[in-house]
């Protein structure tokens, strides 16, 4: 049976730290769009307080999130318990983008473990939680976190992981603009980007 919470209990604040993975759903406001769901992990998630939430995002081949943010704000994150007991929990918010040139980069980051890759931060404003039995999520035993995205961007070295970002992550696959497109424009004397 589903429990609505309108914060991040003390006891949820604790399943949420036992889970190794966690989703994160957006869309954007177009009923044609892609609406976007990507399972994170390596220890990127952080309770900021019991109604503010934050992750670290890497370096990928989309930055759907950030789009939708900047044009929405509207964010859902589910946690589901592999071990036992069974549990679904659900943070529903509105987020926004945190890039490594704003003057709240460095108190944020500070509080998560650096991870080679670092493309942004993601904090969200957490309105409304919920959980439920998760009784149909199947069991499964955690062996590790992945390390390949982190050893990719090592090797890759911080002005090639830039340079990709600016090929990948400065548009949505609907066309909507991110937030690192706005910084790459200013940086580049009104170079426009398509948008």
């Amino acid at each position: 049976m589903a429990k609505l919470f309108d914060c991040i209990t003390e006891e949820l604040q604790g399943f949420i730290a036992a889970q190794h993975i966690f989703f994160v759903g957006s869309a954007p406001l177009s009923s044609t769009g892609h609406i976007n769901l990507s399972p994170k992990g390596l220890d990127c998630f952080r309770i900021l307080s019991p109604n503010q939430v934050g992750y670290v995002d890497l370096t990928g081949s989309g930055n759907e999130t950030s789009a939708h943010l900047q044009e929405n704000g509207r964010i859902t994150f589910m946690f589901c318990a592999f071990q036992e007991p069974a549990c679904i929990l659900r943070l529903y918010g509105q987020g926004n983008t945190i890039l490594p040139s704003s003057p709240d980069w460095n108190s944020l980051y500070s509080l998560f473990t650096p991870i080679a890759g670092t493309r942004q931060i993601i904090v969200a404003d957490i309105q409304q939680v919920q959980t439920s039995c998760g009784f149909g999520v199947p069991l499964y035993e955690y062996q590790g976190q992945r390390q390949t995205l982190v050893n990719w961007a090592s090797k890759k070295g911080e002005d090639a992981v830039r340079e990709y970002q600016q090929q990948k992550n400065l548009i949505s696959i609907d066309g909507l603009a991110t937030p690192l497109n706005k910084e790459f424009i200013s940086q580049n004397s009104g170079v426009i980007i398509n948008e």
